[in-house]
């Protein structure tokens, strides 16, 4: 009975296991992919037969050949035109320098008449007293005229007014203006030389500090010169400072005047020697020499100075050594001047800015210091506002008339 039973129970259990692996295989068994989906099919356009016209994408309406304007030459290449080149500007003609200053005269006497109204002012008084004196002298020295010319001048004016007795403002004007010229000194040689002398051009060599004009007024000279029929050949030595040979050679173009440079931060006295080999070639009348304007304290850059002087000197003797003094400057302005006397030998000075200060005694005072004369002066901005030195006329600029 026992055995019975169990033989049910394995029979029953394995009929179970039959069942489940049946399902099981059912479940397991991958269902069919969805059939795809049926595309859009554009049909192509049909192909024209012969004698049919063909569909344009354009909406414009055709033409015939005949209506089509076809270019001459059948695809000839084109030619393009290249743009003209630029034109150099035109050569000025600076204004003629005889009589410059004179005609700027105006001009100076606008900064420049209060030393000479503030001394006919004090000369008119009733009674010259000690007092009236020290007043004359204050104002001379604060326009920079020098302590020993303003002590030679004050007793040379009392001893002519206490001869004078009467004292017309016309006798004092007289009076203060003859004494005035003295102290400029008439007879000082202001001609700048540029001799040309066995083919080789005059030489003038331009030095001054930074900031007094210096690269200017060599640009300014050089019209002086044209303007008086000389042809000038530029030397750019101030090498170190970018913009000065830039400076320079735009100044030379305006006037038709050469100019030589080298390369930003070369050899100064290279370029110097060049520019005179260069004049000499050139059968220029003169040539002057822009020099590096860096500070007179700076021992060894007026070294250099004086080798740039000893290396134009191997072609011909300098004929102008100018230093340009910035007249704002005054008495600061000797300091610098005995400096450069020291390494070259100057031969002259050039004053600029003297439109635009009323120490207009610094004149006298350097001219008195160094022994050489003003010969220029710088009265503007503009291109022919430098001015050959005129005594007479700067002394009448002072007394306002």
């Amino acid at each position: 009975m026992d055995i019975v039973i169990l033989a049910v129970v394995i029979a029953v259990v394995v009929l179970g296991a039959l069942g489940g692996l049946i399902v099981g295989s059912r479940r397991k068994k991958p269902l069919p992919p969805p059939p795809p989906a049926t595309p859009d099919i554009t049909a192509p356009p049909a192909e024209p037969h012969v004698g049919d016209e063909a569909e344009t994408p354009r909406e414009e309406p055709r033409r015939t050949i005949e209506e089509v304007d076809l270019p001459d030459g059948g695809g000839a290449p084109v030619t393009v035109e290249e743009p003209p080149a630029p034109e150099a500007p035109p050569v000025e003609i600076p204004e003629p320098t005889a009589g410059r200053l004179v005609r700027l005269r105006a001009r100076l006497s606008r900064s420049q008449n209060a030393l000479g109204k503030g001394l006919l002012t004090l000369l008119s008084r009733e009674h010259l007293d000690e007092d009236t004196w020290e007043e004359i002298e204050d104002t001379l020295l604060t326009a920079d005229v020098g302590v020993q010319p303003t002590q030679e001048l004050v007793e040379r004016l009392r001893e002519r007014v206490k001869v004078l007795g009467t004292r017309t403002p016309e006798e004092l004007r007289g009076l203060l203006r003859e004494e005035l010229i003295k102290l400029v000194g008439p007879d000082m040689d202001r001609t700048v030389h540029t001799e040309n002398e066995a083919g080789c051009p005059g030489i003038v060599m331009v030095v001054g500090v930074n900031g007094t004009g210096k690269t200017t007024t060599t640009g300014k000279l050089a019209r002086v010169l044209v303007a008086d029929g000389n042809t000038v050949v530029l030397g750019a030595a101030d090498t170190f400072r970018a913009a000065a040979a830039d400076q320079l050679q735009t100044w030379g173009e305006r006037v038709g005047a050469h100019t030589v440079r080298g390369p930003e931060g070369g050899d100064p006295a290279s370029v110097a020697f060049d520019a005179v080999k260069e004049g000499i070639e050139m059968s220029a009348d003169a040539v002057l020499i822009d020099t590096a304007g860096r500070l007179h304290t700076k021992t060894g850059l007026m070294d250099e100075l004086g080798k740039v002087k000893r290396v134009v000197e191997k072609h011909a003797p300098l004929d102008e050594v100018l230093l340009v003094l910035d007249a704002t400057t005054g008495q600061n302005g000797l300091v610098q001047a005995r400096v450069f006397a020291e390494v070259v030998d100057i031969t002259g000075i050039v004053l600029t800015k003297l439109d635009g200060t009323a120490k207009g005694g610094i004149v006298i005072s350097v001219q008195r210091e160094l022994g050489v004369p003003v010969k220029l002066v710088g009265l503007g901005e503009g291109a022919d506002d430098l001015a050959p030195f005129e005594p007479e006329a700067f002394v009448d600029a002072l007394l306002g008339d």
